[in-house]
């Protein structure tokens, strides 16, 4: 077995023209922000310990959540940020992807106009390799999700991704919620599933309900409406009227303490009504108050309790109603056939269902004993799902655990020892910049990264583009059924080579003249014009 390494890109003489130092400082800003995502690319990739704004802590490992977490100031981190979560949000994943392999692109730029050359020979040649590059991606699919069949090979090593435990029970549910809200066309929407993390139990307790559930419980008498619900949300208290600005009332008697009371409570009461007339079931995001609530029995009002704020946006999204701040009726409640509560141990859902089109059918609720554990499968069935959705669009899938991107670094390298001019170290320089990723996946799977990338190359260069990275060395991904989805993949490369381009043609980094209205820095630099170079 042939196991030489690919051709490199040719070392020149390193010759930095002044006019190119902006490329050093946008290369310097992209390897800190790779520095903090490599550890966690790939399915055994470690942990971060985030301490929010609030100071809370959250244990993820999830590319996307880790770059909203951090605070950036230079203007190229940004940009690459804003890359890789528009490629999470358009594929569910794939944002340690795009901020790695931008990186390692950038090195390679740095290498090429160390070199001298020019900058405009190497935008329009890194332009031409992308496009070759997503020419050869479609080569690359040996295999596709059929139309009649199971989709749970396809989504468990997604969804393995984000999960510390093996999903196959949890990739098992996501299929059978996917297969089961497609439409008649074979098409799917996402907002036909819905996922719920209800913490205790297991998750081989994990189990899917009709409708929407979410974590709540009914407080009152009424426990469920089951034919024609009429539903208001309320994001404040279910009772009197908290005043922002403090407030005393003047009593003499106590005939005035008599009526002050009674009048309270009839206002209250007078609002309950009002309430019922418009809605049959209230949820509210803050506390109820018992006598309050003794007045929504008195009317058969159902009346239930969300901790989760956002829980009631998206609620409020589902239902096409919006939050109300006070105890008034809706102007439109929202509609559902019935709404009733559930308990699953010790645990307690409500639930929403519809008999209509574009409202949730089924939720996937997940049990777990830890909220990081609970977290984690909701980011592995989010991601399941979007697989999926991809999955109907373009149902090609392409070889996964970097045996793609070792696949077309071998043949942009091939095309890149033939072709002359700038195009041909171009090409040798993006296939080593595909390279890294399957090198990443080695090291974090705490491999002896030059042994496994040598049998690697030594497999493609064989003609076995099925080999990837494993746990414990090399795999063949066809055996071990790792794919990736195509279309997720193509949107990352385009994702990349638009950042990347974006990058090449930054001039300089400026910084506008601050308003007179800010405060004046103590130590002022000389006024030269109005803007200054970072």
């Amino acid at each position: 077995m042939d196991r030489r390494a690919p051709p490199t890109a040719p070392e020149l003489p390193e010759r930095l023209p002044a006019e190119e130092k902006h490329l050093l400082s946008s290369l310097a800003a992209a390897d800190t922000l790779a520095r903090v995502l490599r550890p966690c690319y790939g399915p055994q990739g470690r942990q971060k310990l985030l301490v929010t704004a609030k100071g809370d802590t959250v244990l993820t490992g999830h590319a996307a959540a880790i770059l909203r977490a951090l605070e950036l100031e230079h203007p190229a981190a940004r940009l690459l940020r804003e890359a890789a979560q528009g490629q999470a949000e358009q594929s569910g994943d794939g944002a340690a992807f795009v901020v790695l392999l931008a990186q390692a692109l950038l090195a390679q730029a740095e290498r090429l106009l160390r070199a001298g050359l020019p900058r405009a020979q190497l935008r329009e040649a890194y332009a031409a390799v992308a496009a070759e590059t997503l020419a050869l991606l479609p080569s690359l699919a040996v295999r596709a999700l059929g139309p009649l069949e199971n989709p749970v090979w396809a989504l468990r090593s997604v969804m393995n991704t984000h999960a510390l435990w093996r999903t196959d029970h949890l990739a098992g549910l996501v299929a059978r919620a996917c297969w089961a809200t497609r439409e008649l066309d074979g098409g799917f929407r996402p907002e036909r599933v819905g996922v719920c993390a209800l913490p205790g139990a297991r998750q081989e307790d994990s189990c899917l309900l009709p409708g929407l559930a979410l974590p709540g419980k009914p407080c009152g008498q009424v426990t469920m409406v089951l034919s024609g619900a009429r539903v208001a949300l309320l994001a404040c208290d279910f009772g009197p009227a908290r005043p922002l600005a403090p407030a005393t009332a003047r009593l003499s008697s106590p005939d005035d303490l008599i009526r002050f009371r009674k009048g309270s409570e009839s206002l209250i009461e007078k609002q309950v009504a009002q309430l019922a007339a418009a809605a049959n079931v209230v949820v509210v995001s803050g506390d109820i108050d018992e006598k309050t609530l003794t007045h929504a029995d008195k009317y058969g009002l159902m009346v239930i309790q969300v901790a989760s704020r956002r829980e009631m946006v998206y609620l409020s999204e589902v239902l096409r109603t919006p939050l109300t701040p006070y105890l008034v009726p809706p102007l439109e409640p929202g509609k559902c056939q019935r709404v009733y509560g559930q308990e699953l141990g010790e645990a307690l859902a409500v639930v929403f269902e519809w008999e209509s089109t574009g409202t949730p059918a089924l939720t996937l609720v997940l049990r777990g004993a830890t909220a990081h554990g609970l977290r984690g499968a909701e980011q592995a069935a989010y991601s399941g799902i979007d697989a999926y959705f991809q999955l109907c669009q373009d149902p090609r899938l392409l070889p996964g655990a970097g045996a793609t991107e070792m696949a077309l670094a071998k043949m942009l390298s091939e095309t890149g020892t033939k072709l002359e001019g700038p195009n041909g170290p171009t090409f040798l320089a993006f296939a080593q910049a595909l390279q890294s990723l399957p090198e990443t996946l080695a090291e974090n799977a705490g491999l002896a990264v030059p042994h496994v990338m040598a049998e690697m190359n030594g497999a493609h260069q064989a003609g076995n583009f099925l080999i990837g990275v494993g746990v414990e060395g090399i795999i063949n991904v066809a055996q071990e059924e790792v794919w990736d989805t195509l279309i997720a993949k193509a949107q990352g490369l385009r994702a990349v080579a638009d950042v990347v381009q974006q990058l090449l043609t930054v001039d300089d980094v400026v910084l506008a003249k601050k308003s007179p209205a800010c405060p004046q820095d103590p130590n002022p630099e000389p006024k030269k014009g109005s803007a200054r170079p970072l």
